[in-house]
């Protein structure tokens, strides 16, 4: 009954689902970075369903696993900092050893779906609002998949997931193996083709590369700062991947008081390789808007689209779709 309830959603509301993977007519696709998370505590159905509202056209899961193997959506396996987690089972702080990282706090795969459920998100951030703290679930991968469905048919536009997998060679080391479970919910949700609404993405090529044999979905490297983004370094991941999700320093470096330096030829370069790009992660407040904005964080978005990037992963969506189409229409 979800498969046909979550194909159904999208053939109601009239949509053509391959839209929602390329800028098509509605210009760059916004990504709401773990919802809209610069209003609510992020990885949260309240986030996503606000980031939709917003105007964004995909949402951002990123996924971990509980004991029990299911996928949730948390930032990091550690909980400490966006759940209540300490003041319910303050008896499960332990310390492990994590992708060569020693990490204290409460992990996902010590904890039930069922414990996991009995959890309210927090804000991670100290200074974004915490007026929803102790208010929200968090969702598993599967309520996200259905949530995108439902609102595609409420909105007429298809609305995609972008799941990553972190830390993935962390689980599979402790026997719960993040890659299968997400092609077994996506096979059941019948999302498996370059047309369906649905990214999968990774800091991990072995991830991406465990996974091109088995799905036939659009799969995006991610790239940080200081990565290596070279020509024969893109023509690398093209073998493997669709995309690069570099970190927006990548594209437009900055200097170390924070004011930028002339563009890179990143966007150009991954796009002669064939790969779209999907930079990350515009955010309004001063702590992350470098000052060449002028406080302004339309201005970063629409240097971004003048560079030709493909999508951009935001934080508040709303900033983004006024940016972007505004610009669009002009």
């Amino acid at each position: 009954m979800v498969n046909i309830r979550t194909l159904a959603a999208f053939v109601a509301a009239g949509v053509v689902l391959s839209t929602a993977l390329a800028p098509g007519p509605r210009g760059i696709l916004i990504i709401g970075h773990r919802g809209a998370s610069g209003h609510r505590p992020e990885h949260t159905i309240e986030s996503y369903t606000l980031a939709i509202e917003m105007g964004a056209d995909v949402i951002e899961p990123d996924l971990v696993s509980t004991k029990d193997g299911v996928l949730i959506a948390r930032h990091e396996n550690e909980i400490g900092g966006t759940t209540d987690v300490a003041d319910k089972f303050p008896a499960r702080k332990t310390t492990k050893q994590v992708d060569g990282q020693a990490m204290s706090g409460w992990f996902t795969e010590d904890f039930t779906l069922a414990e996991i459920k009995t959890l309210r998100a927090r804000e991670r951030l100290a200074f974004r609002s915490h007026d929803f703290d102790g208010k929200f679930l968090v969702p598993t991968f599967e309520e996200i998949v259905e949530l995108a469905a439902r609102k595609s048919a409420e909105v007429g536009r298809p609305i995609a997931t972008y799941p990553e997998t972190k830390h993935p060679t962390y689980f599979r080391g402790i026997g719960l193996p993040l890659e299968e479970r997400l092609v077994a919910l996506l096979e059941k949700h019948h999302l498996t083709t370059k047309t369906d609404p649905v990214f999968i993405q990774s800091f991990e090529p072995s991830s991406l590369q465990r996974l091109r044999p088995q799905i036939g979905v659009r799969l995006m490297q991610l790239l940080d700062e200081g990565a290596d983004a070279s020509p024969a370094r893109l023509a690398e991941i093209a073998r493997y991947a669709d995309g690069i999700g570099p970190n927006k320093r990548l594209v437009v470096p900055a200097a170390p008081d924070g004011h930028l330096l002339p563009a890179t030829h990143l966007v150009e370069d991954a796009h002669g390789a064939g790969l779209f790009v999907h930079v990350w992660t515009m955010r309004s407040e001063a702590q992350f808007l470098s000052a060449s904005y002028g406080g302004d964080p339309a201005k970063e978005y629409e240097q971004f689209r003048a560079l030709g990037v493909d999508g951009l992963f935001t934080d508040f969506p709303d900033v983004a779709a006024r940016a972007v189409r505004s610009a669009k229409k002009d």
